[in-house]
């Protein structure tokens, strides 16, 4: 069971992965893994992230999507060489994945072929599906990463390809800006700049013409006073629009 609501954490690991393809039955695998820490609701300097040789192919849609090609993975560890200290940097921590099932399926998947004691990731942390949050917080809208960005003012300009780190330095932001903003952030990217603080804006600050005010001309005020007359003339209780000869 995932679970999906949002609590503030002393300390909690944003996650995403980049795949060979999109179907574990075919036997696809994790190719990048990429952890962001938060403490106290900010972005710290400290992160998990390597490349990872699959030893398959890679499919065209997916290379399409994350530009990784396997010749660039061959040098690569596999997952069975760094499983230990994935599960040391979250272990215990509460996980924050977009689209949680896909990426926890994948880690499962591969936790069973390295023959791993832990079997299910759910057993050492916690998951927090942020696509399930932003559907609930926007619901009917899109709620991609990249529409989040968008939606929250998030300079995503430097993903040109879909990357396990930057993406997940982006939901880090999207988290904190989702669930009431952040207190501070500070990223020492890896990809050369610090990412700006963001907050959703709802209002308009273009600023508005002066309401233009028309007035009744002398024909629309006499229509207007006989009609009131009429309402006076047959209603019981008169019209509270036109003046009690008693009282003049």
């Amino acid at each position: 069971m995932i679970d999906d609501s949002p609590r503030d954490k002393v300390r909690q690991v944003v996650l995403d992965t980049e795949t060979t393809g999109l179907d574990i039955g075919q036997g696809h695998r994790i190719i990048e893994i990429g952890c962001v820490e938060l403490m106290h609701r900010r972005v710290t300097d400290r992160t998990f992230h390597h490349f990872l040789n699959p030893d398959r192919d890679i499919d065209e849609g997916a290379l399409e999507v994350h530009g990784i090609t396997r010749d660039s993975l061959e040098d690569q560890p596999r997952f069975t060489d760094i499983v230990a200290d994935l599960i040391q940097f979250i272990e215990g921590v509460e996980l924050i994945i977009h689209n949680a099932d896909f990426d926890v399926g994948f880690i499962n998947a591969e936790l069973s072929l390295a023959g791993h004691d832990v079997v299910d990731i759910r057993d050492c942390c916690t998951v927090l599906d942020s696509l399930t949050l932003a559907r609930k917080t926007h619901p009917g809208r899109k709620n991609s990463l990249e529409a989040l960005c968008e939606r929250y003012e998030i300079d995503a300009s430097e993903r040109k390809w879909h990357g396990a780190l930057l993406d997940a330095r982006l939901l880090a932001e999207v988290y904190l800006a989702m669930t009431g903003g952040q207190t501070a952030l500070n990223l020492a990217s890896d990809y050369g700049k610090q990412a700006p603080q963001a907050q959703p804006s709802n209002q308009d600050s273009t600023p508005r013409p002066a309401l233009k005010v028309i007035y009744a001309n002398s024909e629309e005020r006499r229509e207007h006073q006989a009609f009131l007359d009429k309402i006076h003339r047959e209603s019981d209780a008169g019209c509270v629009g036109v003046k009690n000869d008693a009282t003049e």
